[in-house]
């Protein structure tokens, strides 16, 4: 009999269903580090909320540990990087809290309309400041939705239920999906120009990093009120502070912080903001959701093997492992290769498997190529959950097989349609199990993907690559391997240059001011 240990607060429900699965479940929480680590090694499986720390220390001594389940989306509190050296299967449930999310913005929406917090402890304090109150609301307003996936989507109904007008700015938001969504999907600075309210629920990326700065808010209508329930970082605190205690920003309401726990922050002491201790997941519907589905999670692991929501290792029994590893591995290259050249919204994405993989469980190919090209779009993508994101947001997605491949035994293409271009790969492995691209866009390049790169499309003329290679040397870069491809003589061409670190923004901005770049890219496999 496989053995838990929930070492955090969990429903008796999830114990329960691990007992109905014929799981040995131990309920301990609030254990010290040395306790925890003292006892690991009895358990098969630990499940875990965000308290207990699962760290390189713990998985050391959890010689028996085979699966660590989160009850929550984050996992922050996990070393995934160790448990997958270590062979552990790291699983989260990433969709059971979203509705309380969505709800709690709606939540701080209305605190701030309607000065809530403010009014409440001045009337128990013994005052009646009715005319110190005077709020606004929100029916007819423009609510601005910044990321429009699973919370955010949620949020732009119940706002549009509200009778808000709403629009959202999210790159791989399809006209499609917001006319499903009933929204209007507009450019950042057109959202900040129009927006009464203005919602975050993107992920942090080196993009959306501090997406609201000084700059943008001084595109800012004159009054508006911002709510952050996603992620502190989003937000540059001290350019939101200066605007909020200047008038421009009318109020904010802050559920996330750059530290947490916030036991101090420049917010705390202005009138006009309202803070929550990163409440945004707790509601006890919630926190039920996410507990029956972890347990599930683990209890069905541990009796029959099977993998939902597992962040490192893909969804694919143990009889196809050995034979799909070489292509699982290439199918997540060039999901991520085509995902970070990709800078509108997805419409459809079709899989050709062509001769030897044609006869494999392509299933979890299509997954992994899913999970690559949208874990370059949003967090917490994993190879179950990727089918079922690119289904809410409308993207197609077909796969075929094909008995022969043109000129290999083996290839898999990817062809990816956005609103404003299509763009294919392919890709095959040499000598049984490396793999290497030898397409992009119908132009022949053979080229092994390294962990940082540079992706340059440009006209065939004499001297480019010089001075391509004259700008890294100057910036300092060094050129491990150098990948040329063209479709014809001074026609379209293309180079793909391995690089001994990632290219910094100021030297990309100076590649793609050379004389006949059409695209220039900094990638990250």
């Amino acid at each position: 009999m496989s053995k838990v240990l929930i070492s955090d607060s969990l429903s008796p429900a999830a114990v329960k269903i691990f007992e109905d699965r014929g799981v040995d479940v131990d309920f301990k929480t609030g254990m010290s580090p040395e306790e925890l680590i003292g006892c690991i090694a009895d358990y098969d499986g630990l499940a875990v909320r965000s308290a207990t720390k699962v760290t390189k220390d713990v998985l050391a001594a959890a010689t028996n540990l085979k699966v660590v389940g989160r009850a929550g989306i984050g996992v922050d509190n996990i070393d995934v990087d160790e448990a997958t050296a270590r062979g552990v299967i790291v699983m989260n449930t990433p969709f059971g809290n979203s509705i309380t999310t969505a709800e709690h913005a709606i939540a701080m929406m209305f605190a701030l309309a309607r000065d809530i917090p403010e009014a409440n402890a001045s009337t128990q304090a013994g005052k009646w400041e009715k005319n110190r109150f005077m709020g606004v609301e929100v029916t007819s307003k423009t609510l601005g939705v910044i990321g429009c996936g699973n919370i955010g989507s949620i949020v732009a109904d119940r706002a549009l239920g509200l009778k808000m007008k709403v629009i959202a700015y999210d790159p791989y938001l399809t006209g499609e999906r917001a006319k499903d969504l009933g929204v209007r999907k507009v450019e950042l600075d057109e959202l900040l120009a129009r927006a009464d309210f203005i919602t975050l629920h993107t992920p942090l990326t080196d993009a959306t990093r501090d997406i609201i700065d000084a700059e943008a808010i001084a595109k800012m209508k004159e009054g508006v009120r911002v709510i952050n329930c996603a992620r502190g970082e989003l937000v540059d605190e001290a350019a939101m502070v200066e605007a909020l205690k200047s008038g421009r920003v009318a109020g904010a309401a802050i559920d996330v912080f750059r530290d947490e726990p916030a036991k101090e922050s420049p917010y705390f002491g202005l009138e006009n903001v309202v803070c929550t201790p990163h409440l945004g997941a707790a509601t006890t519907e919630a926190q039920e959701n996410v507990a029956l589905q972890v347990a599930e999670q683990m209890s069905d692991f541990l009796n029959s093997g099977a993998v939902v929501n597992a962040l490192n290792m893909p969804s694919v029994s143990a009889e196809d492992a050995p034979k799909l590893r070489p292509y699982m591995r290439l199918a997540e290259e060039l999901g991520a290769f085509t995902g970070q050249l990709t800078r509108s919204g997805l419409k459809s994405v079709t899989i050709d498997y062509d001769g030897a993989v044609a006869d494999l469980n392509t299933r979890p190919l299509t997954a992994i190529v899913l999970k690559g090209l949208l874990s370059e779009l949003m967090d917490s993508v994993n190879m179950v959950n990727a089918p079922i994101i690119a289904r809410d947001r409308d993207i197609d997605v077909t796969e075929s097989t094909h008995e022969r491949a043109s000129d290999y035994q083996t290839l898999i293409r990817l062809t990816v349609e956005t609103e404003n271009s299509t763009r294919t790969v392919a890709g095959t492995l040499f000598g049984g199990d490396k793999p290497r691209m030898v397409e992009v866009n119908g132009i022949a390049i053979e080229a092994e993907l390294g962990e940082t790169m540079l992706y340059v499309a440009n006209k065939d003329r004499p001297g480019f690559i010089g001075n391509l290679g004259r700008t890294l040397g100057e910036a300092g870069i060094n050129i491990a391997t150098f990948h040329l491809g063209r479709a014809d003589a001074g026609g379209d061409a293309i180079a793909l240059v391995n690089t001994d670190g990632l290219v910094g923004d100021e030297t990309l901005e100076k590649v793609r001011a050379l004389a006949d770049v059409v695209q220039a890219e900094a990638l990250q496999i």
